[in-house]
Formats: structure tokens, C-alpha cells, sequence
């Protein structure tokens, strides 16, 4: 057996090879760091510029030698043979002491030099940083380690009743359950507590219960003349509040289970849930009079076989989230270890003295890198997860516990190399022949500029619905690659799985791909319309170009990024469908997208009349403009993105509770409005409806800005110490910040002009028109990076690295 000595040897001696095999120590380490607790791990960039004011040592004999191999020596020196070594002790001496602002008994380490140094002011200030970081790192690990201990015993325990349950179940599925049990092997379990706690408790009680608050409900009853209207809108405030309280509570019910009292919590997280929910008030309502004829039967919970596995599913996603934080601690051990051995080595090669072996044995005994409660959880958690989640399968169990990075191959970058170039290509001869045809200019008779332009539109001057499309997804790839490049947790934030999450490279491959094919059609379709081909076989093609996209986009064969496909359009489903779905990070983030897309959404919606209706056939291209059904399916395509988000600013206001949903739900409002005095406009041109657009349109501009620049991107703090803008910046060059917040207010009102037609000269009024909704595209794209960027600072701020799953069962005290 190998002694702890040695192990401690050998441990010391791979972190120094480790560190010789960096380049840059400190890219390395700020690259791997876990980006929401950034500032939690070694300031190294602190200690280095304390480094600096340290004179360096002018003694020939420590230039040179070899200073790896002295500190290797001395490091083995110091570990096998400490009593041949008690001179070197001399240098500095590391005292402990409990910390006098906490109960709990912390240590805290405080340096003291024994020996003059070149500089020793420089080296006390050095030292009093090193045992900062040092006490700051013992601190954090110690509160996040407390923290996952608990998470775990939790989780335990919820496995523990699930399986438990799921025994019982599995018992009567095999017919050892009375005659007189339910057919469908479901558990029948007393409420405890359901509607009672609505009627005896306030809904203030009942959200700190479910660690919610309602700032809403502050201000909800306003004051009254009238003592009688005072009391009815109190007593309406209260039946509303109960309302509202008993649908967030129906999936809390508790019920008595083995001697213990269980709550189990099921999330109205989609519509067959919320329908349910709603029904169950309705039906309770209808019967609450008559709820002495039920007798016991009214307070039954059957907790059947669907109810488990959605329990279990819970339980199995927080044993995830849980290995992975236990595993980003791990990270955070080793790292800012190496970082304590970095910056004594640099600290020892500058003052040409020995003090790595001294102050590094403290490290190693200090707390963050002597509990070992990190790793024994980490193997509890694997072992609990390969038994319950993997049949005894480790590998299986691996693959979601650890998943591995997909690798970006050098075939990806060859294939957009290409497919730029082909696209370039053809682009540059669709240009030069539209321009000798004269195809662009406004020609009021001209043919091709009411059939193919509404289809095919070009990214540059020419944009049409596929371009506004794949505008907008290669800059979510531009965006894709800031949020690299900038440490910011993109992933984390739209809860991305890292095995199937697009990479920006296969963004852009998707985009010069799918260009090539639409600026490749176009060409065609061009050449063989001035050649005078067939109108009705010219025609099809691009409604066949359009046909070939949505099946591939709901291909149900595992080819062509499949899961991001079905995804993508699981979140489509979702904003549909938002006042029902629970509304989560990225179903809002592309509900706001599809706000700056409402041209395509109107020209889809055309070329959809267009090929359904025939119109192509017969050549009738102003058929879908003079039908009143189309025109007023115009108008609601208008109002639709505006309404999800709308509807979505409701859901989240009722699940959270927070006045800024609702305040957020006016501003989408406003652009309704705005919207609506438009289509007024457009149907009688007079000067007040233009006055009534220009009016309306800016009231919304302003409140849009607002909420862009304070609520989504967090700037314009007053009390920031970076001016106009925040604290915490992403970006080292403030400039950036302002360059964008100008940007956003021109686009802005670029956005604003396409209220009132404005053309240039003879080039059509359509092509204007989406020059100017490739502005919005562009803004919304910037948009997306510095709204990312916020919500990473939040989640930083919290260090909140990893998602907190809600947990099914909850035990309550006999007392609630």
C-alpha cells in the first residue's frame, strides 16, 4: 500500500507537471473555470498585479537554475525528509484562527513573514491577497458542499418513497390487491390538506410556503370612499387570491402514507395538466355543498402508475443536475489549486526564495481540498442512478450523468467553405442578370415581381421570406460564437443537452446550405420565366423549394440534426399554445424572435394562399390580396407574435407572481395597438389615422427601448460605476455598450418607418420594405447577445451553475 506521504508526493508532482505543460496559465484557467462562479474561484489576475510590485531578486545563482526542477527537489525535500528541513519553515508562517463575523466556527488563515524579503511591504500586501482568496475559496466550497449534502439526503429520501410506491403498485399489477382496490393498480391515499388550507390560510402564507412571493397581491385592493366598496373589493381581492391559491396548490396535496404525511407536487407544466387543474376546481365547486353526502370519499388522492413515472422523471433529472454540480466543484477544487501553485511558483522565482512547499501544505490542508464528503456523494449518486435510472448498466448511466461534447469535425468547415463560395457564386450571377432584365426596378406590369419576389427574396438588397429565415439563424450563429467567445452559459440558460446542442459551425453550415439551394432555385427560375417556359410547371418550383423545407423540417427519421429539429418545433408548439404551457427560458427568448419576423410570417402566409388556393395556375396574382378572408388572416398574422408574448408575460405572471410580467405585458400591448392603428391606416389613408400611427408607433418605440436597455440588458444603472451602463460588463471595451445602445435606437426607428410606405426613387416599394425588416432581423440579433449576457450576469450573481429541479414528494410537519 502506497503511504499518504507518497500519495501526496506524486499528487504535488503531476499538478507541477500539469503546470509546465501550460502556455498561459491564465487563459487556461479562465477558460475552464465554471463561468457562474467566476467570481468565487482565486483572483488570479489580483495576485499576479500584486506580483508586480514585488522587486525582483537580483542574485545570479537563482537565474540560473533551473527553477522547476529546484521546486520539484524541494517539494520531495520537504514531504519525505520535513525533519532534514526546518530551516526552510523560516521563511513565512501560516497561522489559524476562527473567523470573528461567523457562529460557526470557520478558520481563517493570516500570513506572517519571518524573513525580510526585497520588498516587504509588496510581500505583505501579497500575502494578505493570497490569504483572502484563500479563506474565500475554503468559504465558498464549504457553502456549496453544504448545499449538494443536503440536496443529496433530499434526494434520497425521495427515492426512497418512490420506490416504496412503485413496489406497492407493482404488488397489485400482479394481483395480490383485494378485490375491492382500483382496477388500475392506483394507490387511494387520505388528503390531509387541500382545500383547507385555502380557506384558513392567506395567499401570502401559501406562496412562503412554496417559496414564492406575489408583489402583486401588495398592491392588488386600492382604497375606497365607501366602507362597503372597501369590503366588497376586499372580499373580491380574497376570492381571487383563493381562486388562484387552490390552482397552484392542487398539485400540493397531502396525502398519509406510511405514518408520514407526503406532499406530492405535480407542475402544471402543460395543457393536459392546466385542463385538469381547471376541472378539478370546477368540480370541486359543484360539489363542495354536498360534501357531507360524500362522506370520506371526498378527499381521495389516487396516485396511479402515469403519476410515478412523471415523479420519477423529476427525481431522475435532479440526480443529473446534482452530478454535475457535485462535478463542477470538483472542477473548482483542482483549478484553484493549481492557481495557489501557479502564483507561488511565480512568487518564488521572483524573490528567488522557497516558499511554494511551506504555504502549499496549508493549502492542502485546508477544508476545500481535504473533504473528501464531495467525492464519496459523487459515487453515492452514480451508484443510487446506475441501480434506479440504468439497469445495473454503468455505461447507460454514464451517458447521462457525463455527457460528452460532440466533436466539431474539420468536415463541417470544409462543407461551408463551399458552400459560401457556390452561393457567392450564383448570387453575383442572379444579381447581374435581375439587373439586365430590369426585374427590380418598379415596373407596374412586370410579372416576375409579382410571382417569384414574394417567394424568393435575396439577403443582400433583395430579401425575401427564406432570407429573412436564415438572416436571422446565421446571426443566432454569430451569436452563438460571441457567447463562446465571452464565457457566457448558453447552454445552461435555454437548457440545452451538450450532446445535441447546435454548434455555431453547424448554424452556419445549415445557413450556407440552405442559401445556396433557395439563391440556386431563384437563378433557375428566373432563366426559364424569361425564356417562356410554362407558367404553371415555372411556378411550382418555388412552392416545391418550400415544400422540400417543412418536410424536412418534420422528418421523423434521425438524419439532418434531428433532435434540434423537433425541438425547435416542440418550442413552436409551446408558444402556440402559451397561456397553457409553462413558459420556460427559450420559449419566451423565441417567442421575442418571432416579433421581429412578422414580414416573413405575412409573406409565408401569402405563399401559402398563393400555392392552396392555385393561383399560380391560372396566373391570378392579386387573388389572395382581394380576398377579405386573406386580408384579415393579414392582420391577425400582425397581432399573433405580439399576442404569445402577451400570453406568456400572463402565465409567467401567474406562476411567479411578479408585477414586471405584467408590466412586461404591456409593452407587447402597446405594439398591438400600434399594429392595430396601422391596419386601420392601411384600409383609409387620411391624416389622423397617420397621425394616430405616428403617435402610437413612437409610444411604443419608447416603452420597447426602456424595457431593452433596463430590463433586458440591465444598463443605464444609475449607481453603476461604469456610466449608463452596469457593474459586472462582459465586454472589456465599454465602448461596445454604447455603439450597441445607439444602434438599437436607430434600428428601432428604422423599425418605425415602415409605417408610413417610405421608397426610394424607382426601387419597389416591397424591396424597401424588406431592407428595412432586415434591419429589424440585424437588431434583434444584437439584441440577443446583451439580453444573454444579462441573464448570465443574474445567474452569476446567484452562482447558480446548475438547474433546480422541482422534487415530486415533500414531507410536511402534522402542524400544517
Amino acid at each position: 500500500m502506497m503511504s499518504s506521504t507518497e500519495q501526496s508526493l506524486r499528487h504535488r508532482h503531476s499538478l507541477l507537471s500539469e503546470l509546465t505543460s501550460m502556455v498561459k496559465f491564465s487563459k487556461q484557467f479562465e477558460g475552464r473555470l465554471v463561468p457562474e462562479w467566476k467570481d468565487a474561484f482565486v483572483d488570479y489576475r489580483q495576485l499576479k498585479k500584486d506580483l508586480k510590485k514585488i522587486h525582483p531578486a537580483t542574485n545570479a545563482e537563482h537565474t540560473t537554475t533551473s527553477f522547476v526542477d529546484k521546486v520539484s527537489s524541494a517539494i520531495g525535500n520537504f514531504s519525505l525528509f520535513s525533519h532534514h528541513r526546518r530551516h526552510d519553515r523560516g521563511l513565512i508562517q501560516v497561522h489559524k484562527r476562527l473567523a470573528a463575523s461567523t457562529s460557526r466556527g470557520d478558520l481563517i488563515y493570516e500570513t506572517e513573514l519571518l524573513e525580510q524579503f526585497a520588498d516587504t511591504d509588496a510581500a505583505k500586501e501579497f500575502f494578505a491577497c493570497l490569504d483572502l482568496q484563500l479563506n474565500k475559496v475554503n468559504q465558498f466550497y464549504k457553502t456549496k458542499e453544504k448545499e449538494f449534502l443536503e440536496r443529496g439526503e433530499c434526494l434520497k429520501k425521495q427515492m426512497q418513497i418512490l420506490t416504496e410506491l412503485k413496489s406497492i403498485i407493482k404488488q397489485r399489477r400482479r394481483g395480490g390487491s383485494a378485490p375491492d382496490e382500483e382496477e388500475d393498480a392506483s394507490i387511494s391515499c387520505t388528503i390531509s390538506c387541500e382545500e383547507d388550507s385555502v380557506k384558513d390560510r392567506t395567499e401570502q402564507e401559501q406562496l412562503q410556503q412554496d417559496g414564492c412571493t406575489n408583489e402583486s397581491d401588495k398592491n392588488e385592493v386600492s382604497s375606497s370612499d365607501s366602507p362597503r366598496s372597501d369590503s366588497m373589493l376586499k372580499s373580491t381581492s380574497i376570492n381571487m387570491k383563493r381562486e388562484k391559491g387552490r390552482l397552484r396548490l392542487l398539485s400540493d396535496c397531502v396525502f398519509s402514507f406510511q405514518g408520514k404525511n407526503l406532499r406530492i407536487n405535480i407542475p402544471l407544466t402543460t395543457p393536459s395538466r392546466t385542463f385538469s387543474a381547471i376541472s378539478y376546481l370546477v368540480w370541486d365547486d359543484l360539489v363542495n355543498q354536498s360534501s357531507k353526502k360524500l362522506g370520506p370519499e371526498r378527499g381521495k388522492l389516487y396516485i396511479n402508475k402515469s403519476k410515478l413515472h412523471y415523479a420519477e422523471k423529476m427525481i431522475k433529472g435532479a440526480f443529473v443536475e446534482l452530478y454535475k454540480g457535485l462535478g463542477y466543484l470538483k472542477t473548482y477544487r483542482h483549478l484553484n489549486t493549481l492557481a495557489f501553485i501557479k502564483i507561488l511558483k511565480k512568487f518564488d522565482k521572483v524573490t528567488g526564495k522557497l516558499v511554494l512547499p511551506i504555504y502549499l501544505e496549508v493549502v492542502e490542508s485546508s477544508y476545500f481540498n481535504s473533504s473528501d464528503k464531495v467525492v464519496n456523494l459523487s459515487d453515492e449518486v452514480e451508484d443510487l442512478f446506475i441501480m434506479h435510472f440504468a439497469d445495473e448498466d454503468r455505461r447507460k448511466a454514464m451517458k447521462y450523468l457525463r455527457p460528452q461534447q460532440r466533436k466539431e469535425l474539420h468536415s463541417v468547415t470544409f462543407f461551408i467553405g463551399l458552400f459560401t463560395g457556390c452561393f457567392v457564386a450564383l448570387l453575383v450571377g442572379y444579381i447581374i442578370m435581375a439587373h439586365l432584365t430590369g426585374m427590380y426596378r418598379r415596373q407596374p406590369d412586370s410579372i416576375y415581381m409579382e410571382t417569384a419576389y414574394p417567394v424568393l427574396r435575396q439577403v443582400v438588397s433583395f430579401n425575401v421570406m427564406f432570407s429573412l429565415f436564415f438572416l436571422h439563424f446565421f446571426l443566432y450563429g454569430c451569436n452563438i460564437f460571441m457567447w463562446r467567445k465571452a464565457r457566457i452559459n448558453y447552454s445552461f440558460i435555454f437548457e440545452l443537452a451538450p450532446t445535441k446542442e447546435l454548434k455555431y459551425r453547424d448554424v452556419f453550415l445549415i445557413c450556407t446550405t440552405s442559401m445556396t439551394a433557395v439563391v440556386g432555385i431563384m437563378f433557375v427560375h428566373l432563366s426559364l420565366v424569361r425564356k417562356g417556359n410554362s407558367y404553371a410547371q415555372v411556378q411550382a418550383i418555388p412552392g416545391l423549394l418550400l415544400l422540400v423545407f417543412v418536410l424536412l423540417l418534420v422528418c421523423p427519421f434521425n438524419i439532418f440534426y434531428h433532435s434540434s429539429r423537433y425541438r425547435f418545433l416542440g418550442v413552436i408548439r409551446n408558444i402556440i399554445l402559451s397561456p397553457l404551457y409553462k413558459v420556460v427560458m427559450l420559449d419566451f427568448f423565441m417567442a421575442d424572435q418571432l416579433c421581429s419576423q412578422v414580414p416573413m410570417l405575412r409573406n409565408l402566409e401569402y405563399v401559402a394562399c398563393y400555392y392552396i388556393t392555385g393561383s399560380y395556375k391560372n396566373q391570378d396574382y392579386g387573388y389572395c390580396m382581394r380576398a377579405k378572408h386573406y386580408r384579415d388572416l393579414a392582420y391577425a398574422v400582425s397581432f399573433l407574435p405580439y399576442y404569445w408574448r402577451a400570453m406568456q408575460c400572463a402565465r409567467r405572471w401567474f406562476d411567479e407572481g411578479q408585477t414586471n410580467h405584467l408590466v412586461n405585458l404591456g409593452k407587447y400591448v402597446s405594439a398591438m395597438l400600434a399594429a392595430g392603428a396601422k391596419v386601420a391606416y392601411e384600409k383609409e389613408r387620411s391624416i389622423g389615422w397617420l397621425c394616430l400611427v405616428v403617435v402610437m408607433s413612437s409610444v411604443a418605440t419608447v416603452y420597447q427601448l426602456y424595457w431593452d436597455f433596463v430590463k433586458d440588458w440591465g444598463l443605464l444603472q444609475l449607481n453603476s460605476k461604469n456610466p449608463w451602463l452596469r457593474n459586472e460588463l462582459m465586454l472589456r471595451r465599454k465602448f461596445i455598450y454604447y455603439i450597441s445602445m445607439g444602434l438599437n435606437l436607430i434600428l428601432r426607428l428604422a423599425w418605425l418607418q415602415t409605417v408610413v410606405h417610405s421608397s426610394f426613387q424607382n426601387v419597389d416599394y416591397r424591396v424597401t420594405g424588406l431592407f428595412l425588416a432586415a434591419l429589424e432581423v440585424i437588431r434583434r440579433g444584437l439584441w440577443n447577445f446583451y439580453r444573454l449576457e444579462n441573464e448570465h450576469l443574474n445567474n452569476a450573481g446567484r452562482f447558480r451553475a446548475v438547474k433546480t429541479v422541482p422534487l415530486p414528494f415533500h414531507e410536511v410537519d402534522e402542524e400544517e
